[in-house]
């Protein structure tokens, strides 16, 4: 866009409108949807859309974000929602035409990329804008427009050129955020810090009920947040629900996220068709429907590219993202292709079920993707982003081992082949990012647990949560076992907070920032620790923190 043809000029940002209604159930049409992806819209009497350029009150309450960066594209994301607890944000059939921008400076002075888009009733109102020809590693600044409304303005970043040397990449990653359980004082931090990038790597909602009063929030909710969530209205509900969090929307605005989902986005512990044993939707069917359901409102909430758009109940969920030849991002899924937990989803000895050399927790397509990846070596750094532990964890004091079966402990093959296949492929450096056990685990990685003389082929760091768990401590009981019987863990620690990464060519550097309290508002954010890999040594040193 150039010369005075500005559409944002002399706009403002307007209040947020703080009435919240009482939003409705699923309607037929509306659970079609998650399975034909589509709805009927407006028609005016030549058969083309209707569209609204103008609305009443103020809709980006939602606020923005962005994500997915690759060297010359963004995606860029909000959803209109002036209403945000009620269906479809309180917005009626018709389409709302949608105006955006990005600059290269925050006050818009120079702005290098301009459009419009529609926001559809049966994308619930959200937007997602792929922008391309973009520069590469450039800092950028967005925002959109309706009408007389003008949202929020986010930051984002492109990575770095193919082939090109970055000389430091500074990330976050966080998972977990219960609601009810707690404030996001971590997200506000996390803004204010400067990062390049932000994975998020699963349990972006809870399917349980927020509960009478949203727990230490101590907010006056409507009812439909005190049942799981099935239909596909209650899981929109429930992402407004949590985007409505100022420090949540904070932390989107401040730099592109790259996101991943675990179980509670669908619903606790399930396995690709089958779902938790005390389920509400207990056969094969219901559980895809409401599979279904739940994938397309993370669709409409995520800042993803229409390539990840859910077909049903398929989501192509696992992706690469490359910055030059200094990080590769090898993003996961371990829900939609694993076997069924062994054993059930408790933590139990290693069984036949969890040894069998034919049970997977990713999938052969997918196994294969990543071990091809592996052979490229493309990048100093090889990073698996995923949900939860590869390290084995035994969780019981004395002779006996105790191990999660929801972890990748309960597929040991799938383990066998991952880190052997890196060690075999000559992976220079094999990083794992992962969360899911509200609490945080440093570890050296080895192909096989059972030999005591296996060299560590990789490390991981295993995040906290943001919320769920509520305050914690510095360690617990579990904590402290932890430590004892696995020789490999050299840091744990179970309060809330997230992590903070600077990767230059030498060295990986992990600092763990954790929240005192998350029960109230305004708790105090500082470094635990800070833990240091070198290039080429797949072990952990301490280099700072408490």
């Amino acid at each position: 866009m150039t010369g005075d043809r500005n559409p944002f000029r002399g706009l403002r940002l307007d209040a947020v409108d703080a009435t919240r209604r009482r939003f409705l159930t699923v309607t037929g049409a509306a659970m079609g949807l998650a399975v034909v992806g589509s709805l009927p819209g407006l028609a005016s009497a030549d058969g083309s859309a209707v569209e609204l350029t103008q609305l009443p009150e103020y809709p980006f309450a939602l606020g923005v974000a962005s994500g997915d960066p690759l060297s010359d594209s963004v995606v860029l994301w909000t959803r209109l929602a002036p209403r945000p607890l009620e269906p479809f944000g309180g917005l009626g059939p018709r389409p709302v035409m949608v105006q955006w921008q990005v600059a290269e400076d925050p006050a818009f002075r120079r702005v290098v990329r301009s459009g419009t888009a529609r926001a559809r009733r049966e994308g619930s109102y959200s937007v997602h804008i792929d922008v391309q020809g973009l520069r590469p590693w450039r800092e950028y600044w967005y925002r959109f427009r309706v009408g007389r409304h003008l949202s929020p303005v986010g930051r984002t970043r492109t990575a770095p050129e193919p082939g090109s040397s970055p000389q430091a990449l500074r990330f976050a990653f966080a998972s977990c955020q219960a609601y009810w359980e707690g404030f996001y004082t971590a997200y506000r931090d996390l803004a204010d810090q400067e990062h390049d990038v932000v994975f998020h790597l699963g349990d972006y909602l809870y399917e349980y009920s927020v509960g009478v009063g949203a727990g230490v929030r101590q907010q006056q909710l409507p009812a439909d947040t005190l049942r799981e969530t099935v239909t596909l209205d209650e899981y929109r509900g429930r992402y407004a629900l949590y985007k409505l969090d100022a420090d949540l929307q904070a932390a989107h605005a401040s730099a592109p996220w790259i996101v991943t989902m675990d179980d509670h986005e669908v619903e606790n512990n399930w396995a690709d068709e089958i779902p938790e044993g005390n389920t509400p939707t207990p056969t094969r069917n219901e559980f895809l429907v409401r599979r279904a359901n739940a994938f397309r409102a993370w669709w409409e909430h995520m800042p993803v590219r229409l390539s990840q758009q859910p077909i049903g109940p398929d989501l192509q969920l696992y992706r690469r993202f490359q910055y030059g030849d200094l990080v590769r991002f090898n993003l996961l899924d371990t829900r939609q292709y694993r076997d069924d937990q062994a054993a059930g989803d408790g933590s139990d000895p290693p069984n036949p079920g969890s040894l069998d050399p034919n049970r997977t927790i990713t999938g052969a397509e997918q196994e294969r993707w990543l071990l091809d990846g592996f052979a490229e070596r493309s990048a100093r750094w090889e990073v698996l982003a995923h949900q939860t532990a590869i390290a084995q964890l035994d969780t019981r004091a004395g002779a006996d081992v105790i191990v999660p079966m929801d972890t990748w402990d309960g597929y040991v093959a799938s383990r066998q082949r991952v880190l052997g296949g890196a060690a075999e492929r000559g992976v220079r450096n094999l990083i794992s990012i992962a969360g899911d056990l509200h609490r945080s685990v440093v570890s050296e990685l080895k192909a096989d647990y059972a030999d005591p003389n296996a060299p560590n082929i990789g490390t991981e760091f295993v995040g906290t949560s943001i919320s769920s768990g509520r305050d914690g401590m510095d360690n617990d009981e579990g904590g402290l076992t932890i430590l004892a019987e696995n020789p490999h863990v050299k840091f744990s620690n179970f309060q809330r907070g997230y992590v903070r990464v600077e990767v230059t060519p030498d060295q990986w550097l992990a600092d763990y920032r954790v929240v005192d309290r998350v029960t109230v508002p305004g708790g105090t954010v500082s470094t635990r620790t800070k833990l240091a890999v070198a290039d080429g040594d797949p072990s952990i040193h301490v280099v700072g923190g408490q």
